[in-house]
């Protein structure tokens, strides 16, 4: 498997540093309104990186934070007189309910910055002590000079570069030692929420929250780092400083970033009026639409959104729907129960199609060719099947297609919708079935029911349902 490394600018052989497992940490949004298609781009793109490596038989640690404290959400709060923390929760949760919709994973961990304040405390006591940073009136900086290796990852000079903060008015920003210095440790405004530090009460940088997180999630070297190509520089190169500094050990040994997002061959910024939420998108389309455009690029490709290229997903993605669907209705009239000689050796062909697929996400997670593979399965399936097909065939392509999508996030194939009467009888039999005993029964339309969406409930006053 070969990732491309922007450290190296090159594809690498990816070796993990424990065999079978996968530590990957993915930057995560900073949560102070709904999240736009620009966030939603790395969520789905690194899902699907987790994914395949879990169809591949990794173990995968996947860590991705939330941060719950910045500029931007304290400016929402006092907006609306709240609390940053009610404006932080309020929209972790729609943002939870974004991805869910999008069918990204939860993460392994998704810590909160504002829990973690202590770690990041004491990382920067380390750094201090160790000389790469300093405190001055309450502000703590890092010596970014002393850091011999920094501007590695985005292969920029340092005589070349101005200070890498965020557009931050710091306390003291004239005291630095150097322009190039960025800040650790930043002393509160009034209104600000704020944490009881050795230097001062304030809040932390940006940076040094993603390498703490990491650390202590993940260890002190991770095998992926991953995130928009915007962190490259100057996020991700701080992340790398601090974190090598403190640790003395090499951060990340992959280094993964997705290119940007257009809309309309435009950037997207609410100055243009062209800012769009994943909220405002998945209403007008189905969210597994959206995921599909998503993929049709290549991750480090630069992707453009449009109502055509969103017209063309949906009939992309229909294609495959459509396949699923027609293997179900034959399926369901379908005469034979085993596969016949000539079927089996049909079925063997399709092997040459989830070698395609593995060797698209091989050659450094290219999707796009990844979905082309799947393309050629269901041309495959279409033409290979009838009403004299049996069953063993097409359950197994049926099932082949569903598992290839699955990879990639996509869900092809539709819950069947139950109706009330339908639910009440399958309940019914399964009191029956308890009643004399036949548990096997009862817990067979259990799970029957939990796959269609229903979920059962024992109760005192016996057994309610209620739909997923």
């Amino acid at each position: 498997m070969k990732l491309y490394n922007t450290m190296s600018k090159r594809k690498e052989e990816f070796v993990p540093i424990e065999e079978g497992k996968v530590r990957m940490y993915v930057c995560g949004p900073t949560v102070y309104n709904f999240i736009h298609i620009g966030n939603a781009r790395p969520m789905i793109i690194f899902d699907t990186v987790r994914r395949y490596f879990e169809y591949k038989g990794y173990e995968v640690n996947f860590v991705s934070n939330f941060t719950d404290v910045d500029d931007k959400i304290i400016k929402k709060a006092n907006e609306e007189q709240v609390t940053a923390e009610e404006i932080s929760t309020r929209y972790i949760a729609e943002c939870k309910k974004d991805m869910e919709a999008m069918n990204v994973r939860p993460a392994t961990t998704h810590p909160l910055a504002t829990q973690e304040i202590p770690g990041m405390i004491a990382m920067i006591e380390t750094l201090i002590e160790k000389g790469y940073a300093y405190e001055k009136n309450g502000t703590v900086y890092f010596r970014t000079r002393k850091f011999e290796p920094y501007g590695k990852l985005s292969h920029k000079n340092l005589d070349d570069l101005r200070s890498g903060e965020r557009s931050l008015l710091v306390t003291g920003e004239d005291e630095k030692e150097d322009p190039l210095d960025f800040v650790l440790w930043k002393p509160k405004k009034e209104g600000e929420p704020f944490w009881t530090s050795p230097w001062s009460d304030g809040r932390p940088g940006w940076h040094i929250e993603c390498s703490e997180m990491s650390k202590k999630y993940l260890g002190e070297q991770i095998d992926i780092h991953a995130g928009g190509e915007d962190l490259i520089f100057p996020h991700h190169e701080n992340e790398i400083a601090q974190s090598e500094a403190a640790n003395g050990k090499e951060f990340a040994h992959y280094w993964l970033h997705n290119g940007f997002l257009n809309i309309d061959n435009r950037k997207m910024s609410k100055s243009l009026g062209n800012f769009r939420t994943v909220r405002e998108i998945t209403e007008q389309y189905d969210p597994q639409v959206f995921r599909f455009f998503m993929l049709s690029a290549h991750y480090r490709s630069p992707l453009n959104f449009s109502a055509e290229l969103m017209d063309a997903a949906k009939n992309g993605f229909e294609r495959i729907v459509t396949a699923v669907e027609n293997l179900k209705y034959l399926l369901g009239n379908a005469k034979e129960d085993a596969m016949t000689a000539k079927e089996q050796e049909k079925f063997a062909k399709t092997e040459a199609f989830v070698k395609e697929f593995e060797g698209a996400m091989e050659d450094d997670f290219n999707t796009a060719d990844a979905v082309s593979a799947i393309f050629n399965l269901v041309k495959y399936a279409n033409t290979n099947t009838d009403e004299t097909s049996s069953k063993e065939f097409l359950e197994q392509l049926k099932g082949l297609i569903v598992k290839l999508a699955d990879v990639l996030g996509l869900i092809v194939e539709k819950k069947e919708e139950m109706l009330d009467e339908e639910v009440e009888s399958l309940i019914a039999e399964r009191q029956a079935a308890r009643k004399s005993k036949n548990f096997q029964r009862a817990d067979e339309i259990r799970n029957e029911l939990l796959e269609k969406g229903i979920i059962l409930e024992d109760t005192r006053e016996g057994v309610k349902w209620k739909r997923a």
